[in-house]
């Protein structure tokens, strides 16, 4: 009832999952990332530890064949999952469970994956895989996009369309990118909307932002004071 696209940029240290279903909020099940670890997402009767104990795994130097095998292990729910990982290496492996709905299949490749079913055809899954690699050129975030995009004019979910997300991390605890479309009736371009408004508001900022390398980040009240005169906002900090 899903499909999806993991994905390592080794350039940055980036990884990201995007996702989308005909079904409320993919975005609080499905994806899972780790700075310096790797991606997951869970699908089809989704089982929320199962990503977790996988990232877990790689963080303990399991493959990801492994690590998923070593999470399914306690699942009686194994036959109804699918799951797919990418870890640091650029190493990916999938799960597709013999119980999951046709259409289904996955296509784990170096430094991605994709996934996915209940689907039109195996041709969501060959045409996402072919956009990403088509799209090298781009950002990892717009590459991403680009790949969903592509699945879903090949048929996408065959049950129709409502939500889709998108996350990313980099270096830190916590997210670069964490964009979810919860409930919409065209959840990707409602996606690629909020990927234009983070790429010119929030991505410009994100070196100013606490940080591992910089734990309080910018805080000088006189230079934000300078920035907000210089873009016409009327706010000053209290002296």
């Amino acid at each position: 009832m899903t499909w999806s696209i993991i994905a390592h940029d080794p350039a940055t240290g980036a990884f990201a999952v995007a996702v989308a279903t005909c079904n409320f909020a993919v975005g609080a099940s499905c994806p899972f990332v780790r700075s310096g670890v790797g991606a997951v997402s869970t699908q089809s009767f989704t089982n929320r530890y199962l990503a977790p104990a996988i990232l877990d795994a790689l963080e303990r130097g399991l493959a990801p064949a492994d690590a998923i095998q070593s999470a399914l292990a306690g699942d009686r729910g194994a036959p109804i999952r699918q799951v797919h990982v990418v870890d640091r290496h650029g190493r990916s492996a999938a799960w597709t469970g013999g119980n999951c709905v046709e259409w289904c299949g996955d296509s784990p490749e170096e430094g991605f994956s994709v996934a996915g079913n209940m689907l039109a055809g195996p041709a969501v899954v060959a045409e996402t895989v072919a956009a990403f690699r088509a799209h090298a050129a781009l950002p990892l975030p717009e590459r991403l996009m680009a790949a969903m995009e592509a699945g879903e004019t090949a048929g996408g979910d065959k049950r129709g369309r409502q939500s889709a997300a998108m996350l990313m991390t980099t270096t830190e605890d916590f997210p670069d990118l964490n964009l979810r479309v919860d409930d919409h009736r065209e959840p990707l371009p409602e996606l690629r909307r909020l990927l234009g408004l983070w790429r010119e508001m929030r991505a410009p900022f994100l070196e100013e932002a606490p940080r591992k390398a910089d734990p309080s980040g910018k805080c000088d009240i006189d230079a934000i004071e300078a920035g907000w005169i210089a873009g016409g906002v009327p706010l000053r900090f209290r002296r």
